[in-house]
């Protein structure tokens, strides 16, 4: 059963260190732990404060500040996120697609936000393979390694997909930067020995193929210039070469 992955912190994920994750195999792991809110306003009924308000003509938006603007799509995107975790959980796989994609779409482009972004687009990653849209696995995949190289995750369930798709050498490329971030990754080492062989014997099957279609190609084109004057003249060059051979 995958288990779509939950924001385990609001720090960037740039700061996690590499090689946590035990297991090559293993999906994403839920962490359950609430997000807190954020309050824009104080507290407090002291005597002698008095209550400003914004000017007049100006819109609540108006009156917040730009981190607040921020702080407030952040936690948006939070409960979209979550949102597209629940429907994942019940299978509803475009559903969820659609919450993880509007996660993205308000989040904020700031540090804070790196890492609900780069979970939302590894969690597209796992709707996408589970509806057999492997292509765009690789994609969300790929996003997501783009905001967090170290995304140990990402990288394999991209390697996982690209195995599935026969792209070997792909494959390879991300079991290899799997163990740059954790040598001991004994999963890694396994699945690279494992695919050398057939990435190797599906290069020298497309040589094969490249070969044989230049020799197609080669004899197609003879073909469709042969004439009856060439014809001829093989045929003289034949008999004159038969006349030069010793008895």
């Amino acid at each position: 059963m995958v288990v779509i992955e939950e924001e385990t912190t609001h720090d960037p994920v740039s700061s996690r260190a590499p090689g946590k994750e035990a297991s090559i195999a293993s999906d994403e792991e839920t962490n359950n732990k609430e997000v807190e809110g954020y309050q824009t306003a104080g507290e407090g009924d002291g005597e002698g404060e008095e209550e400003v308000a914004p000017p007049k003509g100006d819109s609540y938006e108006d009156a917040l500040t730009d981190e607040q603007l921020k702080e407030r799509a952040l936690s948006q995107a939070i409960d979209a996120k979550a949102e597209g975790n629940k429907l994942f959980g019940a299978g509803k796989y475009e559903d969820a697609l659609s919450q993880y994609e509007l996660a993205l779409e308000v989040a904020p482009e700031m540090p804070s936000s790196v890492e609900i972004r780069s979970i939302c687009h590894a969690n597209r990653a796992i709707c996408f393979s589970k509806l057999g849209r492997y292509d765009d696995t690789i994609k969300e995949c790929t996003k997501a390694l783009e905001l967090n190289p170290m995304y140990m995750k990402a990288l394999v369930r991209r390697g996982e997909t690209h195995e599935k798709l026969e792209n070997y050498e792909e494959a390879i490329a991300d079991m290899k930067k799997i163990l740059e971030l954790d040598p001991s990754n004994k999963q890694a080492i396994i699945n690279t020995r494992r695919l050398e062989p057939l990435a190797a014997e599906k290069r020298e099957k497309m040589k094969e193929e490249m070969i044989g279609g230049n020799n197609n190609g080669i004899k197609q084109h003879l073909s469709d210039t042969w004439t009856p004057q060439i014809s001829a003249l093989l045929l003289g060059c034949e008999q004159i070469l038969a006349r030069l051979q010793p008895y």
